[in-house]
């Protein structure tokens, strides 16, 4: 049972969370009346979900050193030992086939961006993760990517506000994630040889950044519920009644980030909060009814 825990933390089984964001396209597309529609988006995050784990196996044997001087990473399976290097390739690589194989089968444009989503990520394992700012916009590129497979393999264009709603919003994560971590270097500075570009941050330059992506994406969140296309799309004007689902979710996390000293994992932020969680579920819910019946 311990092995099998282990393999279950090696593929970062809970960040297959983050690739809820395929759904997007399929919920404000409507689509998600149509069973076959919903039927493939769900293929496609099975699928993006082995191609992330895959990535992730590399990520923690190329970091495996640096993680060792973690309080948390040092634990995962390739750091801490309990899996072998050579067990980790391994997975890594049929898991990488088998996505790649099943993404392909798919559709060919799911298959495109799932490309892109491996090159991009290598590119950023092993260079593009020492660079200050694109670091953080190619953690970002993930999100935007997710968005536009769960539109590719349906076949379904999308918002350009949408797509400007959620570079903000992974933004805004991946920030607050760099929030978090700097603060620990400023008790424990051995994480700085965890991850030397941390010493390219401070806390004023982070909180000027989240401070403009919060605005930023208010204020698209906004203009999308109430421009013309989106109105004329889901022939509603209702849906600027979801705002204030956003502005709680929001605030909420920056809260977290600010007095609870959480959101190093947005991830686990997200399933181990509560009033998060539900506020999560209510917007959903809420923009599904509105979409649907207004």
């Amino acid at each position: 049972m311990k092995t099998f825990r282990e393999y279950l933390k090696l593929l970062r089984v809970k960040q297959w969370t983050k690739n809820g964001f395929l759904f997007a396209a399929l919920i404000f597309s409507k689509s998600f009346l149509i069973r076959m529609y919903t039927f493939k988006v769900f293929l496609a995050f099975c699928i993006f979900s082995l191609l992330a784990s895959s990535i992730y196996i590399l990520n923690d044997i190329r970091d495996r050193d640096r993680d060792k001087y973690h309080p948390q990473k040092r634990n995962r399976p390739i750091a801490s030992g309990k899996i072998s290097i050579k067990t980790g390739l391994t997975i890594s690589f049929f898991l990488l086939i088998i996505s790649l194989t099943s993404s392909f089968a798919l559709s060919t444009s799911f298959f495109e961006i799932c490309i892109t989503y491996l090159i991009i990520n290598l590119l950023y394992t092993y260079f593009l993760k020492n660079i200050v700012i694109l670091d953080i916009f190619c953690i970002s590129a993930g999100f935007l990517l997710r968005v536009l497979a769960g539109a590719a393999v349906i076949s379904v264009s999308i918002s350009q506000w949408l797509i400007i709603c959620t570079i903000l919003l992974s933004l805004f994560l991946a920030l607050s994630k760099r929030k978090i971590e700097i603060t620990l270097i400023s008790k424990n500075e051995s994480d700085l040889k965890h991850r030397e570009i941390l010493g390219e941050y401070s806390h004023q330059f982070i909180d000027q950044m989240i401070g403009i992506v919060t605005s930023t994406t208010l204020i698209s969140y906004i203009l999308y519920t109430t421009s013309g296309t989106t109105i004329k799309k889901f022939g509603t004007t209702h849906l600027i009644y979801t705002t204030p689902f956003v502005l709680y979710g929001i605030f909420r996390y920056l809260y977290l980030v600010y007095s609870k000293e959480r959101g190093g994992n947005p991830t686990d932020e997200f399933l181990s909060d509560i009033p998060l969680l539900i506020n999560a579920i209510f917007w959903l819910i809420t923009s599904a009814i509105i979409i649907t019946f207004f």
